[in-house]
């Protein structure tokens, strides 16, 4: 359960690494995680920010103590940003990730199985009867 919050917490660091804040204005990386400089992070250094917090926390839940932690896949949600999918950035999938598509209310119901499966009896019956008339006449 103590590297569940492994990868955020690179991610993060990565993302420190990268900011204005270290890069140019030369502070360290606690420093720029404390106020006033945090509320100059990139928004998403700052949702890391938020998230390791989280799955700090997390560790602790007694309601999560069978469980554990769940981590938080960065590399899913590097791919969620290439691909404009959305996504949380803790606690599992987004709540809209794999939906079936966008509807209107107006999509036709889909068909019965047990039609499907008459239809299918049916198409098989008709051309075994055509395969019994062609092998007669020949």
């Amino acid at each position: 359960m103590p590297s569940s919050c492994k990868e955020i917490r690179a991610a993060l660091a990565q993302c420190l690494q990268e900011s204005e804040c270290v890069m140019v204005q030369r502070h360290t990386a606690a420093e720029c995680l404390r106020e006033p400089l945090a509320s100059t992070l990139p928004t998403k250094c700052q949702q890391l920010k938020k998230g390791y917090g989280e799955c700090k926390r997390g560790m602790i839940d007694m309601r999560k103590r069978f469980r554990g932690n769940l981590p938080a896949g960065f590399k899913q949600i590097e791919h969620a940003d290439k691909t404009g999918e959305g996504y949380q950035l803790y606690a599992g999938r987004s709540a809209f990730a794999g939906t079936r598509g966008e509807t209107d209310g107006n999509e036709k119901e889909p068909q019965d199985w047990r039609e499907a499966e008459n239809e299918r009896y049916r198409a098989q019956r008709a051309a075994e009867a055509a395969a019994g008339s062609t092998a007669g006449k020949s």
